[in-house]
């Protein structure tokens, strides 16, 4: 079993589903999926700039930004005075992979 799979102890079920919680819940709002994708498509983008593409105050802007930091969904880069957002391909990867899927497939189905 690859080092990158949840490890499930048929014995004591214990899981740590907090850091899929936080991820799933930033994942759970229009405009957050938005900005990630805009960022998708753009790559590195100044806050600034991202404000007129997604048409958000910039103060409004920052709350979604913070929960997609703190969710580890995006990255931030310090360039100056701006902050520069780019999508964590490695996190979203990870939530479409067979790392979160194996912790529902029972144990004969799992990678």
């Amino acid at each position: 079993m690859s080092n990158n799979l949840p490890v499930h102890d048929q014995t004591t079920s214990t899981i740590d589903f907090s850091k899929y919680e936080t991820k799933f819940k930033a994942l759970a709002d229009q405009k957050r999926l938005q900005i990630m994708f805009e960022l998708t498509q753009r790559g590195s983008t100044c806050v600034c700039d991202l404000s007129e593409i997604v048409e958000m105050p910039q103060s409004k802007l920052s709350y979604h930004l913070k929960i997609l930091l703190d969710a580890g969904l995006i990255l931030r880069e310090l360039k100056g005075t701006w902050s520069y957002y780019e999508l964590n391909h490695t996190e979203v990867n990870n939530i479409l992979s067979p790392q979160l899927c194996c912790i529902f497939r029972n144990k004969d189905g799992c990678c």
